[in-house]
């Protein structure tokens, strides 16, 4: 949702409000069952933006969804067998899933970096020169982009050999990141019709 909004706020039309360039694309974010759901909706029925999140998530996003993906953050670690950069896009995915969570950054960084193996640990706090948790959530995340785009980034135990469980683990990540190309697949589409909304909302 944030990545939509971030889009849908380099569009600017003379006399459409943004309220309104987010209400005419957020259909195009949306596929299958979702899609179907939005257009249940008859006519102006849903009039604000505001409106159409709180229904958005109350359907896919209840109480019990909520609680099921908060759990599934804090209970977050990285595998032996797992890269940093693999660990992070893991734990992102996983409060992708959840937006409702209600975790602030302070409290995401805390998790994140407890869920990490010792080995990795040690090399973030031995980049900053002592205890990474302490830093800001922007100096951090920052720091670990830089680690990610040098050759510490695959930090990985080569002797591990993978159990019968961590194997079905790990299938349950491969899903996630099919899920993740959906989604980009999806904004490719948002995008490309983002250049003919101009001429769509002149003719309307």
């Amino acid at each position: 949702m944030a990545t939509f909004i971030e889009i849908c706020n380099t569009v600017k039309i003379a006399g459409v409000p943004d309220e309104a360039i987010r209400l005419s694309l957020f259909s195009f974010l949306l596929a299958g069952e979702a899609k179907r759901w939005l257009h249940s909706f008859k006519g102006n029925s849903l009039k604000t933006w505001e409106e159409v999140v709180e229904k958005f998530l109350k359907k896919y996003f209840p109480e019990s969804k909520t609680t099921e993906g908060k759990v599934a953050i804090t209970s977050f670690h990285q595998f032996p067998d797992e890269s940093l950069s693999e660990a992070l896009e893991k734990f992102r995915g996983l409060l992708r899933r959840t937006p409702t969570h209600g975790f602030s950054e302070p409290i995401q960084l805390n998790m994140f970096i407890y869920g990490l193996r010792p080995q990795t640990k040690q090399l973030l706090d031995a980049s900053v020169g002592g205890k990474i948790k302490l830093k800001t959530p922007e100096e951090a995340t920052e720091l670990i982009e830089n680690i990610l785009a040098s050759d510490h980034a695959i930090l990985r135990d080569r002797t591990h050999q993978p159990t019968k469980k961590s194997l079905i683990k790990l299938s349950s990540y491969d899903a996630l990141l099919a899920q993740n190309k959906l989604f980009s697949k999806q904004l490719e589409i948002l995008t490309e019709t983002l250049g003919k909304l101009p001429t769509k909302l002149s003719m309307g």
